[in-house]
Parts: C-alpha cells; sequence; structure tokens
C-alpha cells in the first residue's frame, strides 16, 4: 500500500516546503479514493500541511472505510515530515491503540521511534528525549525483530548510546577542570560500566586515570590504565595513560579538546 512510499520516504526525508492547506476543496464531499490519492500528491510534492489536511478529511469524510485507517498513519507521516513530532506521536499512539493488529503495525511504532529520535539535542542540552528515543526504537527491535525497520533501529540505538555518553563524558570534563573530583569519576565509571561499547569508553579510562593521579590513588590510576591497555591497546589514549605512569613515556601526538596529559607529564 501506499503506507510503503512513505516508509521509503522516511528513510531520504528532505526539509518539507509547506503550503498553506486551507482550501475550501478540501472539505467538499468526494469520492474516498479522490481525497486519498490527493493526500499522497501532497505528500510526494512535500506539501505535507495540505497533506495533513487532506489525510484527516478523508477521515472525516468516511471514518469507517479502511481508506480512513491507512490515512491517519499517512497524516502522522506528514506531520512527521512537518517536524511537528509531537503531533506525528500523538496521532502513532492513537492509530495504535485503534488499530494493534493493522499490517502496518511495525512502521506505526518505527516511525513513532523516528519522532522521538528526531528531536535528540546536542549533548550540551537535556538528553530526556535520547532515553525517550532509545526505549522507543527497543520496542521496534522487541516487537519486530524480523521487521525491515528492527536493523535501522538496532544502528539508531547505538548511536544514541554514543549519544548519552558523550553527555557523561562533558558533564565529566567539566567536573574534572574544576578539581571536583569524585563527580568526575562518577560520570567517567559510568561511561566505563554502562556505555563500553561507545566510542567514549576508551577515553573515559584515560580520564579515570588522571581523576585518580589528581587524587594520589595511584593504583587506581594503573588499574584503570591496565583496563584500557587490555581493551585498546593501540588507543592513543593508552599511550597518554602510560605516558602519565611512566617517567619518560611520550603521550600521543594528538591534540583533543579538554585534555590535560600534558600537565600531568610534567609533575610526573
Amino acid at each position: 500500500m501506499l503506507v510503503a512510499v512513505a516508509a521509503l520516504l522516511l528513510v531520504a526525508a528532505c526539509g518539507a516546503n509547506d503550503n498553506d492547506p486551507r482550501d475550501p476543496l478540501i472539505s467538499r464531499d468526494r469520492p474516498v479514493e479522490e481525497i486519498y490519492n490527493e493526500g499522497v500528491d501532497a505528500q510526494q510534492a512535500a506539501n505535507h500541511a495540505r497533506a495533513v489536511a487532506l489525510f484527516d478529511e478523508v477521515e472525516r469524510q468516511h471514518p469507517y472505510s479502511s481508506w480512513a485507517t491507512t490515512a491517519k498513519l499517512m497524516a502522522a507521516y506528514s506531520e512527521y515530515q512537518r517536524g511537528r513530532y509531537t503531533e506525528a506521536i500523538g496521532a502513532i499512539d492513537r492509530f495504535i491503540r485503534l488499530h494493534p493488529a493493522h499490517r502496518d503495525l511495525a512502521y506505526a511504532y518505527y516511525l513513532r521511534a523516528m519522532s522521538y529520535y528526531e528531536q535528540i539535542a546536542d549533548v550540551e542540552r537535556d538528553q530526556r528525549l535520547t532515553a525517550q528515543a532509545m526505549a522507543a526504537l527497543q520496542d521496534v527491535v522487541n516487537r519486530f525483530p524480523e521487521s525491515p525497520y528492527a536493523r535501522d533501529s538496532r544502528l539508531k540505538i547505538d548511536l544514541a548510546r554514543d549519544h548519552l555518553a558523550g553527555k557523561e563524558m562533558l558533564i565529566g570534563r567539566y567536573y574534572q577542570q574544576r578539581r571536583l573530583y569524585a563527580a568526575a569519576i562518577n560520570r567517567f565509571r559510568r561511561v566505563v560500566d554502562e556505555y563500553d561499547t561507545t566510542n567514549h569508553a576508551p577515553e573515559a579510562l584515560h580520564r579515570l586515570v588522571e581523576t585518580y593521579l589528581a587524587l594520589g590513588l595511584v593504583d587506581e590510576a594503573k588499574k584503570s590504565a591496565a583496563v584500557l591497555g587490555h581493551n585498546y591497546p593501540g588507543s592513543s589514549w593508552y599511550q597518554d595513560s602510560y605516558a602519565l605512569l611512566s617517567p619518560g613515556a611520550q603521550p600521543a601526538d594528538i591534540d583533543r579538546p579538554g585534555m590535560i596529559s600534558r600537565w600531568w607529564s610534567s609533575v610526573f
């Protein structure tokens, strides 16, 4: 059905170019196929506001038709394309509640997850929506593991996890720079324990080495460096940690934001 078209467009979505949807011709009584197809045309022309109005009209004029059921989902997709994610989620939740056995249910859950995912903010802002996106994406994987949407959901879960780890690292470095070492250690340890598969784990271990040394906890620093060396032996972060603990060893010749290894090398 045409929902499949929306699914394909979702993966390679472009910015909307909505025109004013108000048109007295939209609300006139017409055959359901005519209204629906006009909504699809508007959607494919990136006139998503008009598409929503037309799909809503399908439901208003022909509420008990199969067209109306599909129109609900198409309207939700158009709201997503407009960047009206809250409206899209509300429409999808209604669709799921009313049609729990629909053939396009997997796509509905995926579209709902994407509506959260598109709202993920940069790491300097609140990350509640990132957690909601991860939960919604995991819901797709759990409910429809063999669907074409599960693979993309798994990939986006990994990206969201990396995003959350980046937030923890940002806060940890903030505490570290202000010598709030206990708070910094908590953040870095969380990355190591909960986000160990992300790209931030090697840096988190190195920051633990730095922070433990700042507190004079040399044995703890060595333990973190050992874990770093065992899991990421070729990492420049390990080279930096090794340089901190081995007089005469050289740190990696790479500049990184927030790096304080050079200072530690001069001390030790």
